[in-house]
């Protein structure tokens, strides 16, 4: 029987080849959904966990979230300068980073912000060091330039019309291991010098180099040697979002709660998530049931073209009949042969489906730097088995269709 079913097949391998692909793009175009979807959920969630709490402004959460973790560009109102001071010396908090941005060198974002964060973003440097003069950088692994480089920064983009600022220019001093977050393509420098850069903090300087720096302050330049101090003064510039490392999970439900009156929010990442996810979750469920329906418009398709298939093989069937073969083998080699097919397609569209939700992946972590990991879960064995069980019943059909076939019938047709 099975000589007779790959037989068959190769006779008939322009129909059978129509078949297989029309399963597996149908298939392809559900199962790239749900990986993508998944691999989007993971890296998101992956890059959030390096990042506690987010104090900023009041204002939107989603969006305080969104330019202070993955780094997107975007306007966000400034809160007053002694919250920095206040967190830096709270006893509940390890650590307090603030960032600042808004400037750009060849498309990578310039984040100010200060020496811990930079050291405990990624554990450790991929070569040279953590900046230690406002005229120094620190770049993301994912940043095409070599230590040493220079870096223009640029107020916004290039493709808004941004201008390059002329009063200081960064020299890269070293580059941090892989994040897997959108860190990865950011050029982290003093926050200091973001806010020397745009005229701001000169009154708060302090230190060995002050004197100096007061003098180049005045003459409107800026000192790239000047010494970076991180004792925060309550008079210190407006922010746009601090990064908390609180001590205990129960320190930052207080911070948490301390910092969301006033003119302060405080989230933390990932509730912020978990609502971006409700919202993702909706969306994956329209592609899903456009998936859906186009795999249902397929497998209609099908069921036509084996109605059709099966009227032009009558005389076959009937001389197969008409030569003893019984009503049951009849059956069973037009259902092998159809849910033969089927499952090729299916195991087809699997396979292009973890290309495209690959391919998808790489091209979005590639501009955001989030890596993305794209693979297989357990509840794709689920839908590949309803899969394959909607596909044996599909191929019921014509199979009943020729066990009912009368040998006279088809061999008088």
């Amino acid at each position: 029987m099975i000589r007779f079913i790959l037989s068959d097949l190769r006779r008939l391998w322009a129909g059978s080849l129509v078949v297989v692909l029309l399963v597996a793009l149908a298939t392809a175009l559900g199962v790239s959904v749900v990986l993508q979807e998944r691999a989007l959920r993971l890296g998101s969630a992956r890059a959030a966990d390096k990042f506690d709490l987010v104090i900023g402004a009041g204002g939107s959460e989603t969006q305080l979230v969104l330019s202070s973790v993955f780094l997107q560009p975007s306007p966000l109102p400034l809160m007053p300068g002694d919250v920095l001071a206040r967190l830096a010396a709270d006893p509940r908090v390890d650590w307090a980073a603030p960032i600042g941005f808004g400037d750009s060198f060849s498309g990578y974002p310039i984040v100010g912000t200060t020496v811990t964060l930079t050291e405990k973003l990624s554990g450790g440097f991929a070569e040279g060091k953590v900046f230690a003069r406002e005229g120094e950088a620190v770049i993301g692994s994912a940043v095409k330039l070599s230590l040493g480089g220079e870096i223009k920064p640029m107020h916004g983009l290039a493709e808004e019309g941004g201008e390059t600022h002329t009063e200081l220019v960064y020299h890269v001093a070293g580059r941090l291991r892989p994040t897997g977050t959108a860190w990865d393509r950011a050029i982290l420098v003093p926050i200091q010098a973001v806010w020397h850069i745009h005229g701001l903090g000169a009154e708060e300087h302090e230190g060995a180099d002050h004197d100096a720096h007061a003098h180049h302050e005045h003459h409107g330049e800026i000192d790239p040697d000047a010494l970076l101090d991180e004792k925060w003064a309550a008079d210190a510039p407006g922010l746009p979002a601090i990064l908390v490392e609180p001590k205990t999970i129960a320190d930052a439900y207080k911070l948490r709660q301390d910092y969301r009156s006033g003119n302060t929010v405080a989230v933390f990442p990932g509730e912020v998530l978990t609502n971006l996810y409700a919202t993702l979750g909706d969306a994956k469920q329209i592609l899903v049931a456009v998936a859906s329906g186009a795999q249902v418009l397929v497998a209609a398709s099908l069921v036509l073209v084996t109605v059709i298939h099966i009227g032009q093989r009558r005389r076959q069937i009937g001389a197969l009949r008409a030569f003893g073969a019984p009503r049951r083998a009849i059956f069973s080699i037009v259902w092998l042969e159809f849910f033969a097919l089927v499952a090729v397609g299916i195991a087809l569209g699997f396979g292009l489906g973890f290309a495209a939700a690959l391919g998808l992946s790489g091209m979005f972590s590639q501009t955001s730097g989030i890596a993305m990991p794209v693979g297989f879960a357990r509840e794709d064995g689920g839908l590949a088995g309803v899969l394959l069980t909607f596909a044996a019943l599909l191929a019921a059909l014509p199979a009943v269709l020729a066990y009912r076939q009368s040998p006279a019938q088809a061999l008088r047709a």
